[in-house]
């Protein structure tokens, strides 16, 4: 593939792209089917005990303190500190490890990581993983090995049909059971012990943590202590509980589990581990590498969006690198102890197997669930709340929880801004009703702010036009658009030391998601603000009421859109001009910056085919 073109395809979560594609040339295949009669086995969340170091740290915080709110919260926007978090979590664990992921990557970062999970389940922890099954192909369907491991059960999530050792493979035997397919549960989580957790927009792989060579997303995850942590787990057991939900051994053996992993090795130039062939399933990504092409199945590298190990990686480099992290100090963590609530989309937003495919709420049970500590939160229902503070959210979640979505439910807390919106959206594709919801707000006079990718720094080079051909029209609405540059060095000054971590020079691609709203109260999430997020993944988000981290947020932002990202304007000829950041010794632009004529003209042929509730 010509250099010039190859970037189009590294697009993130382009389920539905790459499936229509290959519906066209392969349109007369049938589909393998999913297993029938599944045993699940229904299991809870463990309630919070208070003799867990977790627990206990947590009260030690909150009186410390003095914090008037029971739930504690700290921004993770560096990779050490959102690698460390976890780490922690891990090492802290004594009862329960429940993780909840779109996406995690046979890679040096989850090696060490799953290390530690399979460790915690020796020593007798009760361990829980759901993941998403799209990008369990290849090396990265090793992961499932969690599967056998004593202690430790692990589910796939909406699973895709046909062989694991190829994504076309895969996607070749579900093309008959499309509009399923294309549609994926991205909620991310990571709870220790039902007392603390994390969610975000990470994912786990090297690039998430910024040890990926090649490139690395700028992220924003949160560290929650508290009651608040219970409402996670709640989320997490509806979907472990669904019948979306199956077991690993209903999908694969531990035999084809291993002739895909021997399969995956004669694929790679590999040293064996140390260990027998049963060590933590991450470890098979120790030493190898591949013969030819970045996919993990040893073949081209699908166009799902995902970053996975280049053919050199994972490196020793960059395990030392990743060895030398070390676990965040949870008792040394600044918590800012506020009200908060979780907005979450229902499982049944992705339709089961056999059910009609539906983005809304005609599916039963679909809809979007938003839980507060004092239990859920109804359409203008703000319940009784001790201080002004928990009020206010509990009114604000009340107008969220007015919403079929989770992005619908932000939606409506645009509604509720009076003076400013800060947006952090990297894939930003608006439907009518969000730039509806831009117009309100405009037509209040709030000044409405939207950090997105450039076409440079864009993982989804495709989904990128679904927001250009939008972009004009934000402008006239008075929209400040900024896009964000890939250089990765001032990516790292911007936002601290979250746009890179020890990897020198790379690629930055931002990947936060993140509302702020008057300086208040701030939605951090797995959300985009995009029509698939809106109508076709599950999504979370965790909703504060808190000036101190909205101001923090607030401030990092403010610094990327002055110091990294190009301001799109429109001249006075009507043409669309780009500004360069500060300070930057840059000049301005008039096409989009950094990025190849031959990617330009391509997306601009491509554009008017690529329907936006598929980019």
């Amino acid at each position: 593939m010509p250099d010039g073109l190859a970037p189009l395809f590294r697009s993130r979560a382009a389920v539905g792209r790459w499936c229509a594609a290959l519906a066209i040339v392969l349109s007369t295949v049938a589909c393998s089917g999913l297993p029938q009669n599944v045993e699940r086995p229904e299991s809870h969340a463990l309630p919070a005990s208070v003799d867990t170091p977790l627990s206990r740290m947590a009260q030690e915080q909150r009186q410390a303190a003095s914090g008037r709110h029971a739930s504690g919260f700290v921004l993770l926007s560096g990779p050490q500190d959102a690698y460390g978090s976890r780490l922690a979590l891990v090492e802290a664990a004594q009862k329960t490890l429940d993780l909840q992921y779109y996406a995690i990557h046979a890679d040096a970062s989850t090696e060490r990581l799953l290390r530690g999970v399979v460790g915690a389940a020796q020593r007798g922890v009760r361990v829980r993983v759901l993941l998403d099954d799209f990008h369990s192909t290849g090396r990265n369907a090793l992961v499932m090995g969690l599967a056998f491991q004593p202690n430790i059960e692990m589910r796939m999530f909406n699973p895709v049909a046909g062989p694991r050792g190829s994504m076309v493979g895969r996607l070749w035997g579900s093309l008959t059971d499309f509009s399923r397919v294309q549609q994926r549960m991205h909620n991310k989580l990571f709870i220790a012990d039902n007392a603390m957790g994390v969610t975000g927009g990470r994912n786990l792989g090297d690039a998430y943590f910024g040890q990926a060579d090649s490139g690395n997303f700028v992220d924003l995850d949160v560290l929650a202590a508290g009651p608040i942590v219970a409402e996670m787990s709640r989320s997490f057991d509806t979907y472990w509980n669904n019948p979306r939900a199956y077991p690993v051994q209903s999908l694969i053996t531990r035999e084809e589990l291993a002739r895909l992993r021997d399969q995956t090795r004669g694929r790679y130039d590999a040293q064996r581990a140390e260990g027998d062939r049963d060590a933590p399933p991450a470890s098979a990504a120790r030493g190898e590498r591949p013969a030819g092409g970045t996919g993990g199945s040893g073949g081209p590298r699908p166009p799902d969006g995902e970053p996975r190990p280049g053919p050199d990686q994972p490196t020793a480099e960059q395990r030392a690198r990743v060895w030398n992290e070390r676990p965040m100090d949870l008792r040394a963590a600044r918590f800012v102890w506020a009200p908060a609530v979780m907005l979450v989309d229902q499982p049944a937003k992705i339709p089961a197997e056999g059910e009609p495919s539906s983005p809304r709420t005609s599916t039963p049970g679909a809809g979007l669930q938003v839980h507060g500590p004092q239990g859920p939160v109804a359409p203008a229902h703000a319940p009784a709340a001790e201080g002004a503070g928990a009020a206010s959210l509990h009114a604000s979640a009340a107008h969220a929880a007015e919403g079929e979505t989770v992005v619908d439910g932000v939606l409506q807390l645009l509604g509720q801004a009076r003076q400013n919106l800060l947006i952090i959206s990297p894939y930003f594709v608006p439907g009518d009703d969000m730039k509806r919801a831009f117009a309100d707000a405009r037509a209040r006079g709030v000044r409405v702010r939207v950090l997105t990718n450039s076409l440079a720094s864009n993982d989804a080079p495709v989904a990128h036009v679904g927001y250009a051909r939008h972009r004009e029209e934000l402008l006239a609405m008075g929209i400040e658009l900024y896009e964000m540059r890939s250089e990765q060095a001032g990516v790292k000054s911007a936002f601290g030391s979250s746009g890179a971590g020890a990897t020198g020079p790379s690629r930055a691609m931002l990947h936060s998601k993140v509302v702020v709203v008057d300086g208040r109260l701030i939605a951090i999430g797995s959300m985009n603000l995009d029509l698939r997020s809106q109508l076709q993944n599950t999504e979370i988000a965790l909703l504060i009421q808190s000036r101190t981290l909205s101001r923090t947020a607030s401030e990092q932002i403010e610094a990327a859109m002055r110091d990294v990202s190009w301001r799109v304007e429109r001249a006075q000829d009507g043409t669309l001009v780009w500004r360069a950041p500060e300070g930057s010794g840059l000049e301005d632009a008039t096409s989009e910056p950094d990025a190849s004529v031959g990617l330009r003209m391509l997306l601009k042929l491509l554009g008017p085919l690529a329907p936006d509730h598929l980019l």
